[in-house]
């Protein structure tokens, strides 16, 4: 049986980021994808935001890998050639009541060490004349990326380093070898057109993303009680048509785990909606449906009128969703991210990475070098 390295299962940004740290460590490394293509989950369905680290409690894996991701994926797209903007972020209140929201968000991104700066309404709409807002919160660190430019660069890292990406490699099972793993972890799986294949690795790392949980339970050692049940929530974006009103992004004050409707830029200036949060009825990746409705419509009109009056009936068209793999459930506070390796479950050599949303994508950096560092390269 063919010995490797690391074994990664998920060809996300998180898994390709967290393969290129392993290869560039030295191990020989192979990421199983179940898909054709690198990165058509999670990773392909997003708002492309670089954040800041405002809202993430202080000390939490989320305000940590945010903000060292954020430091490292601006330095490297600019190495790359990735495409990316720092364009800013200005967080609105509407109405008085968000105001208290606000200063506990500024106060919590002086924690994490993020820069922010209060700004009255008059101040916010003298920077964008367009919005209507009682006060804001200015965040210049916030940007855009370029995700599938940021993914390739990264495989072209692990290629470079002798590491490969086996498309088309569904995971199945893996067992430990020897007591607590000591001797490494047998994987066993099929490809897509049905054939069996069994690999041997010193340390394999779960970074499925919307399969992470299913990935979780079906690996012997750890009990598998100790794994959270999947939960999906989906979010479907609405784009803008004509130009786009504002010079940078613009959120809503933060309600619940849910940032509400806001509106980002891509990389050609065009503006775009979203996303809502509709909690599915899902037990599998495989149950999901990415269709946008385009009734949903009428609720983003509502939600965006309240800090952009302008915009006009029939300018919204639906564009795309993707769906966040949860680990809570609808009115549960969201957790922080669950990055378990040996010093947490025991078992050598694996590490878990379960409930990666947002801020995924800005994160993904520092969380391969979180994960070579609990792997000990």
């Amino acid at each position: 049986m063919e010995r490797v390295g690391a074994l990664v299962v998920g060809a996300g940004v998180i898994g390709l980021a967290v393969a290129r740290a392993l290869a560039q460590a030295g191990r020989e490394v192979v990421v199983l994808e179940r898909e054709r293509t690198v990165g058509t989950g999670v990773s392909a369905r997003n708002s492309e935001v670089i954040h800041a680290g405002l809202y993430y409690t202080p000390g939490s894996h989320k305000a940590r890998l945010c903000v060292r991701g954020k430091e490292l994926l601006y330095a490297y797209a600019a190495e790359r050639g990735i495409g990316h903007r720092r364009c800013g972020k200005l967080v609105v209140a509407t109405e008085p009541d968000p105001m208290a929201a606000l200063a506990s968000l500024a106060a919590r991104a002086q924690a994490n060490g993020v820069p922010v700066q209060m700004l009255t309404g008059a101040q916010a709409q003298a920077r964008e004349p367009a919005l209507r807002c009682h006060a804001a919160l200015w965040s210049p660190s916030t940007g855009i990326v370029d995700s599938h430019g940021l993914m390739q660069a990264l495989l072209g890292d692990l290629e470079a380093a002798g590491g490969s990406v086996a498309l088309g490699s569904v995971f199945e099972s893996a067992e430990p070898l020897g007591a607590q793993a000591q001797g490494g972890w047998c994987v066993r799986g099929r490809t897509d057109r049905g054939e069996a294949f069994a690999l041997q690795a010193d340390v394999l790392v779960n970074a499925a993303g919307l399969w992470a949980c299913h990935v979780a339970r079906a690996i012997a050692g750890p009990d598998p009680r100790h794994w959270p049940q999947p939960r999906y929530a989906k979010g479907s974006y609405f784009a803008l048509a004509g130009r786009a009103p504002f010079g940078c992004l613009v959120y809503p004050a933060p309600q619940d785990a849910w940032l509400g409707v806001h509106l980002t830029l891509d990389l050609g200036g065009q503006a775009r909606f979203g996303p809502d949060l509709e909690w599915l009825d899902a037990d599998s990746p495989q149950q999901l449906d990415y269709a946008v409705d385009a009734r949903r419509a009428a609720v983003f009109y509502g939600a965006i009128r309240r800090y952009w009056p302008g915009l006009p009936d029939g300018a919204l068209q639906p564009a795309y969703s993707g769906v966040r793999p949860k680990i809570h459930g609808p009115g549960e506070p969201a957790p922080d991210f669950r990055l378990e390796g040996p010093a947490e479950h025991g078992w050598a050599g694996l590490v878990h990475l379960l409930g990666f949303e947002s801020p995924g994508l800005t994160s993904a950096l520092a969380v391969g070098e979180a994960v070579a560092g609990a792997l000990a390269c």
